[in-house]
């Protein structure tokens, strides 16, 4: 059934509450939902009703288009002068016998590993360590970029560049104009975690605040520049605290125009210090993908990491408003595997992850970084493949 059909009909429901309908024409007329609709919609409303509306929204930005990239993980070091409390990747300083800390080298061979693969990006982003400064990382951008000028550099979160630049006693502004000139691309949207000090505070107290981590990607967007944003979901916070967190992002959107894409990332609760606290449910997964569509209505793209949720959840996902399932990946990365998710081997071939998206009668598109389309597959039939069986979500009350 077509999506504006289903919006339609449920507008028409009589049984639905007033406030279902009004969210719901907000929808339609492509208006704004405020912060408290935003909270009723996570205390109130059903997932059925929020795919309707996610998915509609999600059509009319993208279509069937669901996007991947092809990428690898450098991953400098898992220690680090932080502590936060839901962490299961990182160690401290005096745990370093379960750690690495890689050197300039041993990075720069990761990266040639990948000589004449088609990966078009490098993921950066680790621990804190004060050996890893200004100096290191701008000569490790420009290594790169000199190494292998067509591959794209999204690295460090705003907890990095926070500390480095503290330590070397320059401003935000002059920190990323000088890691932009070094080579730095794009930024990626880690250590946002909940923005509210109420939480904040409780997992993760000793990182930069949420004003701070603002600020950092406010200054890269001024340089014309673009990054993510994600929030990590289902521990201790409240609704009230998600919406928060959204809002936030949304304002700071409206101003300047530089986030791609908004990335809702799931507590998973193995090997951290908050492993008391259960985990969220898949339909609460949806939920919150839905309801994050709904409200982040300047942002045009909402991801899932399949790494991270499972291939199956993944795919649920594309029909509650998300448009993007990350990158083929390979086996580079240990942030998931450390903490519990789905996949321990987060590896991925371009037809495995074409196949996967086909499946849920979707269209496979590749991206670079900035969404330029590399490779539409829609139409592509890979060697010896086997056409896949399509088969209906099922319903989930």
């Amino acid at each position: 059934m077509d999506t504006s059909l289903k919006l339609a009909l449920i507008q028409n429901d009589p049984d639905l509450p007033e406030m279902h309908r009004t969210i719901a024409l907000k929808v339609q007329n492509g208006e704004r939902i405020t912060f408290d609709e935003g909270v009723y919609l996570y205390q109130h409303a059903e997932l059925g009703y929020l795919g309707v509306l996610a998915n509609f929204i999600r059509e009319l930005k993208h279509g069937d288009h669901t996007y991947f990239n092809r990428n690898f993980h450098l991953e400098p070091t898992n220690l680090c002068v932080y502590d936060c409390k839901f962490c299961s990747y990182s160690r401290l300083i005096k745990q370093k016998e379960e750690g690495w800390a890689l050197s300039m080298e041993e990075m720069l061979d990761v990266v040639k590993k990948y000589d004449g693969e088609p990966v078009t990006e490098v993921h950066i982003v680790g621990g804190v360590l004060p050996q890893y400064d200004v100096a290191f990382y701008s000569a490790l951008f420009t290594a790169i970029k000199e190494h292998r000028p067509e591959l794209h550099v999204k690295a460090l979160t705003p907890v990095e560049y926070h500390y480095i630049f503290k330590k070397a006693k320059i401003d935000y502004a002059t920190g990323m104009k000088l890691m932009k000139d070094a080579g730095l691309e794009s930024i990626p949207g880690g250590g946002a975690e909940i923005f509210h000090p109420e939480i904040r505070e409780q997992i993760a107290k000793d990182k930069c605040t949420a004003d701070q981590w603002l600020e950092i990607h406010e200054e890269w967007h001024k340089l014309g520049m673009r990054s993510n944003a994600t929030m990590l979901y289902g521990h201790i916070e409240k609704f009230e605290h998600r919406v928060d967190h959204m809002e936030r992002l949304r304002q700071l959107q409206d101003k300047t125009g530089g986030f791609q894409t908004f990335i809702p990332l799931k507590f998973r609760n193995q090997h951290n210090q908050m492993s008391n606290v259960p985990e969220v449910s898949v339909i609460e997964d949806l939920r919150n993908y839905a309801i994050a569509r709904i409200y982040m209505d300047n942002f045009d793209h909402i991801k899932a990491y399949w790494a991270m949720i499972s291939r199956q959840t993944a795919q649920l996902s594309l029909n509650f408003g998300v448009d993007d399932i990350d990158g083929t990946l390979d086996d580079t990365t240990k942030i998931y595997s450390m903490a519990g998710a789905e996949e321990q081997t987060p590896a991925m071939s371009t037809q495995d992850l074409v196949a996967l998206i086909k499946q849920v009668k979707r269209k496979p598109i590749e991206r670079d970084t900035l969404y330029n389309v590399v490779t539409d597959y829609t139409d592509v039939v890979f060697e010896n493949e086997v056409k896949p069986q399509f088969y209906k979500l099922p319903v989930i009350n």
